[in-house]
């Protein structure tokens, strides 16, 4: 009978080249042959912001619309302050009228019935790239017309009657757009926007995480030569994009870092970028307020399990190729549970005010945060409702 201890090095040499082989393609990477895991650029866990709402303020958000809506991922109101409107799982913009849902606009020309109702947003993962997916929404104050950032589709507009979203542009500098995400306009009608990876798709988004490949892009769309430009490259899942109150500079979100950053538009250092602040979690979306605050999105925050998954490549591809599913690889991300976090930040950086659900009971994934009238309207790409606070 062999001795105890070469029975257990055998079982952990079949273990390891079971891991390493993955034969029935039971990991979250089983998909993807050529899967490398890419070191993220993040500070010092010491440096990542402390503060918490220790009152869970978002727990008192008064939650709207369940079941009528499907992943409002962002959440935009009209020059005449009507809406809100919000774009969905199943590839439509959505116009609330004071009473009822009704369908505004939608970025794909060849929806089916693939596209039809279905009980939660991840069942249109599958066959978003058919039925599209609208993520950030952004109204011209000027005309009217909406524009749209599709994660398939590219950049579009729509017009203020709505209907079939019109394609501006599907690629920059020869490669396509992969997954579009957000987007603002200046004055001049320049619209400043993400492609969030050339790799991987939207309805990828968790791989997207779990490598921490440097492919995003920040581009620039002018509406007079219809020309598409690459701002900045080699980021990591770049998100939310928001101009400042005076058009000085925008910021912008990068998912996988977990900070914000500033990109000049005017003045000497226009051309160039640098950090605006270190988040405390994974950001989404971020918008301007009417005093020129900036409300960050935090979908959730950042555990030392992912902060450490950031760090050491090796272990983190080696973890991946578990035979565990991307939910549970997901959820070990984010601390085993949904919850919600949004940031105020004022004009210069500082941290303003912190809101949080850490338990998820009530806000949980939040995508957007959008001010207006005195109520913070919360958006989430994973959830069937609207947070209102």
């Amino acid at each position: 009978m062999a001795p105890l201890g070469i029975v257990l090095a055998g079982a952990f040499l079949l273990a390891a080249l079971y891991c390493g082989t993955d034969p029935l393609g039971h990991s979250s990477m089983a998909d993807y042959p050529g899967f490398e895991a890419y070191p993220v650029e993040l500070p010092p866990w010491s440096e990542l912001p402390t503060a918490r709402d220790p009152e869970d303020r978002l727990q008192r958000a008064e939650i709207r619309f369940v079941g009528q809506i499907q992943g409002p991922e962002s959440v935009a109101f009209d020059p005449l302050g009507r809406g809100p409107y919000t774009g969905v799982a199943d590839g439509r913009v959505l116009f609330w009228n004071g009473h009822s849902w009704s369908d505004f606009a939608y970025t794909s020309p060849i929806r089916s019935e693939l596209c039809d109702p279905k009980p939660s947003p991840l069942s249109y993962l599958k066959n978003e790239h058919i039925c599209g997916r609208p993520l950030g929404l952004r109204f011209d104050k000027k005309t009217g017309d909406l524009y749209i950032a599709d994660a398939y589709f590219g950049l579009l507009k729509v017009g203020p009657e709505g209907g079939l979203a019109t394609p501006l542009t599907t690629e920059a500098e020869g490669v396509q757009l992969n997954f579009t995400n957000d987007l603002d306009i200046d004055e001049e009608g320049n619209i400043y926007f993400t492609d969030s990876s050339t790799n991987y798709q939207r309805r990828n988004f968790m791989q997207l995480v779990f490598s921490g490949e440097p492919s995003g892009r920040l581009l620039k769309y002018n509406p007079v030569t219809n020309e598409t430009t690459v701002l900045l490259r080699n980021l990591q899942f770049p998100n939310g994009v928001s101009l400042s109150k005076d058009g000085s500079f925008f910021v912008f979100c990068e998912g996988s870092r977990g900070r914000l950053s500033r990109y000049w538009l005017k003045g000497e250092k226009a051309g160039t970028s640098d950090i605006f602040a270190i988040l405390p979690g994974f950001p989404d979306n971020v918008r301007t307020n009417e005093k020129g605050e900036f409300w960050v999105a935090i979908h959730c925050r950042r555990t030392v399990y992912a902060h450490l998954m950031g760090r050491y490549t090796r272990l983190r591809k080696f973890l991946l190729k578990l035979p565990i599913p991307a939910k549970y690889q997901y959820l070990m991300q984010i601390g085993g549970r949904l919850h919600a976090l949004i940031i105020k930040y004022s004009p210069d950086g500082k941290l303003l005010e912190i809101l949080e659900d850490r338990k998820g009971k009530v806000v949980r994934a939040v995508s957007e945060v959008e001010e207006k009238d005195g109520k913070l309207w919360i958006g989430s790409v994973l959830m069937p409702f609207i947070a209102v606070y």
